[in-house]
């Protein structure tokens, strides 16, 4: 900013009116510059599963169990403090349990409270007084802010009016609520972002409930996977994005999410597959209605691509190349015997055109999808708060792949007449999205199914084979070829290079990527290019958990460095509240260690706004000073 640039020190002065306001202000981020940086949770690939999910978020992989072992550790046994953190993970369950088994005696309840006190103060440590109390529980906040700053001396009357009011907390029977809201506070206090590199939705039940948990949580940003801008143009009004997650969720049998928590019925595409397929031996009704979505939404995307001969996705238009009567398909020149010869709807003339039926049951499908307000609630949310892909900290995060040639240079894809490539193709189908949820253009639209799919589609990365899945029994004819970034970002230079594509260096830059279950049980490893790239899959889901060797990862970073966390399968809650079990760390790697010297505020992108806004209030003050602009005194 240019010295003294009067119009936007005029705005600012509105904010700042006097001398005594810009110094206040000064002082006060100067201060915060000087506290140890929050902690950040990167979590991926969650893909539907709440329990899951719900506990990774509630034990903050693991922070909460370090937390309290470290500030307990000489004062509580290993049960107990297992017991504790029970409790901040799941504070009704818990005490229910506890009601049960007789453990709520005055005593025990006051030990609790002091117990979950002391860990919130010393989490609200890294905070200022002013943030925490934004983040304080309303019903409980004016006593909560009194206990978070007890005296340590214990003979001090202050510290003997905390213990008051703890003695008052139980005597009057409000302890089993404050428990709850105390606990509520610890696991805001213990991470103080959280990212999502990707793919909320698919294959679990319910993906409507995590969406709810992230839009409550308050400070989180969502980096779209390719299953979440299949949702988000659905709702949007893509009709091909549309046959797509109900070709998903009757696919994966999670039609709950559609119908229940969405509001979406199939009944009239279930009763025109009825109508119009043939029930063949050893199939049920869903078969039927999966391959009338699977002729919807392959003419759907064959209309597409005639759209965008650019996208050069003509060899994915495989319903001229059907032969009914001789039971085939030719794919890349060979002919593959079909699974089923069951196409009634197929006209070898006009392969991609819907009959009448198709038709209807579509237009009641977009009309139900444009219906749907919390659809539309929980897309607006992963418009707002996501993005392509956001640089953080020294960190680029995206949830596919920054799309390369053979070479290692950055492919190109030809949009309305613009070659683009690397970061300027990110940005651009970025703001192609966003343009499909204002303006809704066909253009935009038909850009988020290629999001999904696309060959060159950086939250893809791959050549999906859905027809072929869909058709073809011989499962050599599955195989998905992938870009070529995932093999080879595993060599440095080219992880380099697509880390400096985005404007960062140095030993402390990292890519950090989703998508691909890290198959550790074949010797796979998450850390890749020294140490420039992490492979976060979460491994939420439960199918992968055979073939991966592991529940996924997680990654955290915080003042004492960057580590990378494998998880074993959670076993469930009830197990959780039984015998305490958690999502335990399989193993934990440590892949920035700054214990030697922690991360401040100062050393973040945080720190970086706030030294502009310093030098801006300084000039401000400048301003003030040479009567360049008035100061404007309150009127009392």
């Amino acid at each position: 900013m240019a010295k003294h640039d009067l119009s936007y020190l005029e705005l600012l002065s509105e904010q700042f009116p006097t001398r005594r306001a810009a110094y206040t202000e000064i002082i006060n981020l100067q201060a915060i510059l000087n506290l140890p940086c929050g902690t950040e949770h990167f979590i991926s690939d969650i893909h539907g599963e709440l329990e899951a999910f719900t506990h990774i978020l509630n034990n903050c992989s693991g922070v909460i169990r370090e937390r309290v072992n470290a500030l307990y550790a000489d004062e509580l046994d290993e049960r107990t403090r297992a017991d504790l953190c029970t409790l901040v993970y799941y504070p009704d369950e818990k005490l229910e349990l506890m009601r049960r088994k007789g453990e709520l005696s005055t005593e025990r309840l006051y030990e609790v409270l002091v117990h979950l006190t002391n860990l919130a103060r010393r989490l609200a440590d890294g905070y200022t007084r002013s943030h925490v109390r934004k983040m304080l529980p309303p019903d409980y906040d004016y006593i909560i802010d009194e206990l978070l700053h007890i005296s340590l001396g214990k003979d001090s009357a202050h510290h003997t009016y905390h213990e008051d009011i703890v003695h008052s907390v139980v005597e009057i029977g409000a302890a089993e609520d404050f428990i709850r809201s105390i606990a509520h506070l610890i696991k805001r206090l213990a991470v103080d972002r959280i990212h999502v590199v990707g793919d909320i939705y698919d294959r679990g039940p319910r993906a409507d409930r995590i969406v709810d948990e992230l839009m409550s949580y308050g400070s989180v940003d969502v980096q779209w996977g390719n299953h979440d801008v299949a949702w988000m143009g659905a709702a949007a009004g893509s009709e091909v994005c549309m046959a797509q997650v109900v070709r998903t969720c009757v696919h994966y049998n999670t039609l709950e999410v559609l119908e229940s928590s969405y509001g979406i019925s199939l009944r009239e595409l279930a009763l025109f597959a009825d109508a119009t397929y043939a029930h063949e031996p050893g199939t049920h009704r869903m078969h039927r209605i999966e391959k009338a979505i699977n002729m919807i939404l392959f003419k759907l995307m064959e209309q597409a691509i005639a759209r965008h001969p650019n996208w050069g996705m003509q060899d994915r238009c495989l319903l001229g190349s059907i032969d009914v009567e001789a039971g085939t398909v030719r794919i890349d020149g060979r002919d593959w015997p079909l699974s089923t010869r069951d196409f009634p709807t197929l006209d070898p003339a006009h392969p991609a055109e819907l009959t009448a039926g198709e038709r209807a049951v579509m237009d009641g499908l977009s009309a139900a999808f444009a219906d749907s307000d919390r659809l539309r609630r929980h897309a607006r949310f992963l418009f707002e708060s996501g993005s392509v892909y956001k640089v953080c900290n020294g960190r680029l995060l995206f949830h596919g792949c920054v799309p390369l040639d053979e070479d290692g240079q950055f492919s190109t894809v030809v949009s309305d007449g613009h070659e683009l490539r690397g970061r300027a193709y990110l940005d651009y189908v970025d703001r192609m999205a966003r343009r499909a949820w204002t303006t809704g253009d066909q253009l935009a639209l038909d850009w988020m199914w290629y999001l999904w799919c696309g060959s060159h589609s950086p939250l893809a990365g791959r050549v999906m084979k859905t027809f072929e899945r869909a058709y073809v029994a011989d499962k050599a004819a599955w195989k998905e070829p992938q870009d070529p970034y995932f093999d080879l970002t595993r060599d440095p230079k080219v992880a380099r290079r697509v880390l400096a594509e985005f404007g960062l260096e140095g030993p402390r830059a990292h890519i950090v990527n989703g998508h691909t279950p890290v198959h550790e049980v074949d010797g796979d490893t998450p850390v890749r290019a020294n140490g420039q790239l992490l492979v976060i899959d979460g491994g939420f889901c439960q199918a992968y958990h055979e073939t991966t060797g592991i529940a996924g990862y997680t990654l955290i970073a915080d003042a004492r460095g960057l580590r990378l966390k494998a998880h074993r399968p959670f076993a469930g809650v009830d197990k959780a509240l039984t015998s305490n079990f958690d999502i335990a760390s399989a193993h934990e790697q440590v892949i920035d260690d700054t214990s030697d010297c922690p991360i401040r505020v100062a050393d973040t992108d945080r720190g970086a706004r706030m030294r502009k806004r310093i030098a801006a209030l300084t000039e401000l003050l400048e301003a003030y000073r040479e009567g360049d602009l008035p100061e404007r005194r309150s009127r009392r």
